[in-house]
């Protein structure tokens, strides 16, 4: 896995495509958690409160995934979290107009 300085590093070593996706849920993270910090954790683009990691993103070619380091926990009553991880749940995400903002709000706001 390459590791990056950054997060902004992270983000410009992804496709056209999931820069912008990425963009468009990392605004969604600052409105919802402005204390929020970007970093980059096991090659993957996420927030940190603190030292602990809250939410991540993870990049496929033809979508990315918005994830949730403790999503189980978390109430979901749009039933957008997928995964089977005993912790860990995500919302697949493929075009901007998908983005699901006010109930990933919802969900990070879970998190704070």
């Amino acid at each position: 896995m390459k590791a990056y300085a950054s997060f902004a590093e992270w983000k410009r070593a992804q496709s056209a495509k999931n820069q912008r996706l990425i963009g468009a849920l990392a605004s969604v993270v600052k409105r919802a958690a402005p204390e929020f910090t970007p970093s980059v954790k096991w090659g993957q683009g996420c927030w940190l409160l603190g030292d602990e990691p809250k939410v991540y993103i993870h990049a496929e070619p033809d979508h990315v995934q918005f994830g949730f380091y403790a999503g189980s926990q978390l109430r979901d009553p749009e039933g957008l979290l997928v995964g089977s991880a005993k912790y860990v749940r995500h919302v697949k995400v493929s075009t901007t107009r998908e983005v699901p903002r006010n109930a990933l709000k919802a969900l990070i706001e879970q998190v704070r």
